[in-house]
């Protein structure tokens, strides 16, 4: 009676604990929505490279604060390569290749195609973490990946452009860096991995964002420095403290799937903030991906001992 009692306690936490990182998800993945539009929005005044590193610098002056104001010790050696790799993930590469894709597709289809995260999440997560989702998971996040792949050839009449091989490579750096920082933000906590990886992405990323800053900073319109000031602080800054705290709750594969709905967000965003058309296919293809994210909520994942 005893041993049943302490295993319903157990498994009543793990519930708790994984209700609270989808939730946790979902207020991360609405910031994280606004990424794309909001980069579309800045793109025609500012170089992407800019648009990529410069707002990775801006953070980095309010990570070094809130570092300094907890008076957080260094990272270990250990640490510092995962902080590396992170940095490259989700400092670097998500958001230099996102920022070059959207000068040559819509912010609406990029969110679409960046539905491929979820997936993509799961694979790194279980390649790096203990996590083993059940085939039928693996089968309801292969139909997302599927759907978004259709989309992608269907909107490009065949092919594949540029602009989306650099989406797929954004989706790629993304999932690193979100499987990685989840498994370390056990260690160091969810604020203290994107601070840490922003600091130590600081020396390498400060020239390149100086030599492709605007020229004059005063003549741009305002929108743009608020489309700025949202990649910098809520896109690569805060929606961050809440992203990596859910999926270290909740587990890696399991709250990835969350950003299924980040298409939606897109979307809607894009239509608000820049009056994008939205087509019917477009509409059609956001609504089955989101679909897919009550479908893989039921799916069981277990932890490898």
């Amino acid at each position: 009676m005893v041993l049943l009692s302490m295993n319903n306690g157990h498994l009543k936490i793990n519930m708790e604990h994984e209700t609270r990182g989808m939730l946790l998800g979902i207020v991360a993945v609405s910031a994280f929505g606004l990424t794309l539009p909001a980069t579309k929005l800045v793109i025609p005044y500012l170089d992407p490279l800019f648009i990529g590193l410069g707002r990775a610098v801006l953070a980095t002056l309010f990570a070094v604060i809130f570092l300094v104001w907890f008076r957080q010790s260094l990272p270990t050696k250990k640490q510092v390569y995962r902080l590396i790799i992170i940095a490259l993930g989700v400092v670097i590469g998500f958001p230099v290749f996102s920022s070059w894709a959207m000068q040559y597709v819509p912010a609406s289809h990029g969110g679409v195609v960046v539905g491929l995260v979820p997936l993509a999440t799961a694979i790194a997560g279980v390649l790096i973490s203990h996590e083993r989702p059940s085939i039928v998971f693996w089968l309801v996040g292969c139909v997302g990946c599927l759907m978004v792949i259709s989309y992608t050839l269907l909107q490009g009449a065949g092919e594949l452009h540029m602009a989306d091989v650099a989406l797929l490579l954004s989706v790629i750096s993304a999932a690193v860096g979100y499987a990685v920082g989840a498994k370390l933000s056990k260690e160091l906590g969810g604020w203290q991995v994107i601070c840490w990886a922003l600091v130590i992405a600081f020396p390498f990323i400060l020239i390149p964002a100086m030599i492709y800053a605007p020229e004059d900073l005063f003549a741009l319109p305002v929108s743009v420095y608020g489309g700025f000031l949202y990649l910098a602080l809520i896109s690569q800054l805060f929606a961050f403290f809440v992203w990596y705290k859910g999926l270290a709750l909740g587990g890696i594969a399991r709250v990835s799937q969350t950003q299924l709905l980040q298409p939606f967000m897109t979307i809607f965003a894009s239509v608000l903030m820049l009056g994008e058309l939205i087509d019917l296919q477009t509409a059609i293809f956001a609504l089955f991906i989101v679909a897919t994210v009550w479908l893989s909520k039921q799916m069981p994942i277990k932890q490898k001992i």
